[in-house]
């Protein structure tokens, strides 16, 4: 029997938590920069990346399509006075994918204490929303729609 690594999907996904809730057991891949996804609230996601030791004007964020892409570049600085010994803090370049779900939005980021916050919202339009539609009367009589009126709100 063949079995699929899904992990790939699952680390660089958001929005489809109610598919991956389904399979639980996934460990995220090491990698850099190390990153979490949460999920706020119904509708509002959190991807938080540890980007310690760069500054707002070495981060770059891009969202097209279904791509949020983060990217990080250090600016080249003036050679220090003292020797490093040992550099654990990683100052290499980076660019990180995630592929967002339908309707899944940038709503803002901010960089603090050496973490970048990017924050997301899945914000359905109307027309795609599930509808409840009443049971009429069989009595009732059928409404006559303006045709103008619902062409003029199917245009805006």
């Amino acid at each position: 029997m063949r079995t699929f690594d899904l992990s790939p999907l699952y680390r660089s996904t958001v929005g489809f938590d109610r598919l991956f809730s389904m399979m639980d057991g996934f460990e995220a891949a090491p990698g850099y920069p190390p990153y979490n996804i949460e999920r706020t609230g119904e509708n509002d996601y959190r991807i938080t990346v540890a980007v310690a030791g760069f500054g707002e004007n070495e981060i770059s964020i891009e969202s097209k399509e279904n791509t949020l892409t983060i990217k990080g570049a250090k600016q080249a600085t003036a050679q220090q006075d003292g020797e490093v010994l040992y550099q654990g803090i990683a100052g290499r370049a980076f660019e990180r994918q995630f592929q967002l779900a339908d309707y899944v939005q940038v709503k803002n980021a901010a960089l603090e204490n050496g973490l970048l916050h990017v924050d997301l919202v899945r914000e359905i339009p109307e027309a795609k929303k599930p509808r409840q539609i009443p049971i009429g009367n069989a009595q009732a009589k059928p409404q006559a729609f303006d045709s103008k009126a619902v062409e003029s709100k199917v245009a805006a």
